[in-house]
C-alpha cells in the first residue's frame, strides 16, 4: 500500500505524462530535402518504446532512409503489421503514411486484400520471425507464391520478445536461450520457404550493416512482385548471449556476404566503375537499375535452384548468406495475374462493379 501521505495524489502524478513520446515538428531549415520536398525527419515516426539497442530500430531507420532516398511520398505507403516487438515498429517509421496494425499472423491476407482493392498504394508488410514463420506461416507462404506486389520484412530474432524469449520457429537447432534451454527443434528458413513458394525478390539482411540494407530495402520496394527481406534483427533482452545464433557477435562472426548491392532508380544516370567480371546488372520491371558487386563469382542472383541450395549448403556449416539472393527481373504481380482493370478497384462505381445480367450470363458461358 502507498503511504498515506500520497494517498491524496492524482492518478496522473503516478502515470507519468506520455506526451514525450511525439517528436517536435519543427525542423531545422538547414536539413537536406529529397526531390518531392522531404526532409528525412518527414519519414520519422514517434520515439520507439523498444529495449535500447534492439536490431529493430536499427531497421526502422533504414527504412527511413531507404524512403527518403526513393522520394517516396509518405501518405503514398500503406504499411501493415501482425503481432510481436517487430509488429509495433510501424509506429516509428513513416508516420505520415496509411497504416494497419492485423490479428497475429494474418497480415499477409489484410494486405492482399487492401493491394486487390488499391493498386496505387506502395505496400509495405513488417513481420516477424513469430508472427510468419509460427502461426501466420500459411499465410506467408500463399502471398508469396499469389505474387503480391509488396515489400515483406521480416525482423527475425529467433524469440518470442514479447512473452520473455521462449524459442521461435527460426530459432536454430542446438542454440541455448538466455536461461540455458537448448533448442531441441528444426529451424524454418523463411529465405528458402519464400524461393520455394515463388517469390521473385528474395534477400536476406542485418540490422547491423545499414550499408548492406539500404539498398536491398529501396531495390525491394521498386521491385514488381512479391519481395522478401529475412532480416536477422538481434533481441538484446533474450537473444544475444553466447550460445544464441541469432546475436550481434554470431551474426557478425558467421555472416557470408555474396554481393554488394547498388540501386539506381529509373530516372537517374546509371554510373559504374567495376573491374571486368565484377558487375551483375539487373534492370527491373520499372525500368530501375540493380548492380550488384559480386563477392562469390561464382554465385547467380538469377538461378532460384541454386540460390535455395547455396543457402543451405552454408547454413549446414554455420553461414548465415546475407545479400540479394534472388530476383526476376521479369516478374509480374497478383493484378496483372488475374486480369483486372488498371483502375484501382475502390475507385470504380456500381455501372462497372455490376454490369448487369447479361455479363454475368457471358462470364458464366465462358466458364462452361
Amino acid at each position: 500500500m502507498f503511504p498515506s501521505s500520497t494517498c491524496a495524489l492524482s492518478a496522473k502524478t503516478w502515470w507519468p505524462d506520455m506526451t514525450y513520446l511525439a517528436k517536435p515538428k519543427l525542423h531545422h531549415p538547414s536539413l537536406a530535402k529529397n526531390r518531392v520536398g522531404y526532409t528525412r525527419r518527414d519519414y520519422e515516426g514517434k520515439i520507439s518504446t523498444l529495449c535500447a539497442g534492439c536490431g529493430h530500430d536499427s531497421i526502422s531507420a533504414a527504412i527511413i532512409q531507404a524512403c527518403w532516398e526513393l522520394d517516396i511520398e509518405p501518405h503514398r505507403v500503406a504499411k501493415l503489421s501482425g503481432i510481436g516487438c517487430s509488429s509495433k515498429t510501424p509506429d516509428y517509421f513513416l508516420g505520415n503514411s496509411h497504416g494497419f496494425n492485423t490479428v497475429h499472423g494474418r497480415m499477409p491476407s489484410v494486405l492482399t486484400g487492401a493491394y486487390l482493392a488499391n493498386r496505387e498504394l506502395i505496400y509495405l508488410g513488417v513481420s516477424g520471425d513469430g508472427d510468419s514463420a509460427s502461426i501466420g506461416l500459411g499465410q506467408f507462404a500463399h502471398l508469396m507464391r499469389r505474387g503480391v506486389n509488396m515489400t515483406y520484412l521480416v525482423e527475425n530474432n529467433g524469440v518470442y520478445g514479447l512473452t520473455k524469449g521462449q524459442f521461435s520457429a527460426t530459432a536454430d537447432k542446438g542454440s541455448r536461450s538466455k536461461k540455458g534451454q537448448t533448442n531441441s527443434d528444426a529451424p524454418i528458413d523463411l529465405v528458402t520457404l519464400a524461393l520455394f513458394m515463388g517469390a521473385t525478390y528474395v534477400a536476406r539482411g542485418f540490422s547491423g550493416d545499414k550499408a548492406q540494407l539500404v539498398p536491398l530495402i529501396r531495390a525491394a520496394l521498386a521491385h514488381q512482385g512479391a519481395a522478401v527481406i529475412d532480416i536477422l534483427s538481434p533481441c538484446i533482452a533474450f537473444n544475444n548471449h553466447a550460445g544464441s545464433t541469432k546475436s550481434y557477435d554470431y551474426v557478425r562472426e558467421h555472416n557470408e556476404a555474396v554481393n554488394r548491392l547498388d540501386f539506381f532508380p529509373q530516372r537517374e544516370e546509371i554510373t559504374a566503375e567495376y573491374g571486368a567480371g565484377e558487375l551483375v546488372q539487373i534492370r527491373q520491371h520499372d525500368g530501375s537499375v540493380v548492380n550488384l558487386r559480386k563477392l562469390h563469382t561464382d554465385y547467380d542472383p538469377t538461378d532460384r535452384i541454386r540460390a535455395m541450395s547455396y543457402v543451405q549448403e552454408h547454413a549446414a556449416r554455420g553461414e548465415l548468406v546475407t545479400g540479394l539472393l534472388y530476383v526476376d527481373a521479369d516478374a509480374g504481380d497478383l493484378h496483372e495475374q488475374i486480369g483486372t482493370v488498371e483502375q484501382a478497384l475502390n475507385t470504380l462505381g456500381a455501372a462497372e462493379l455490376c454490369p448487369g445480367s447479361a455479363a454475368l450470363e457471358k462470364i458464366n458461358a465462358s466458364l462452361r
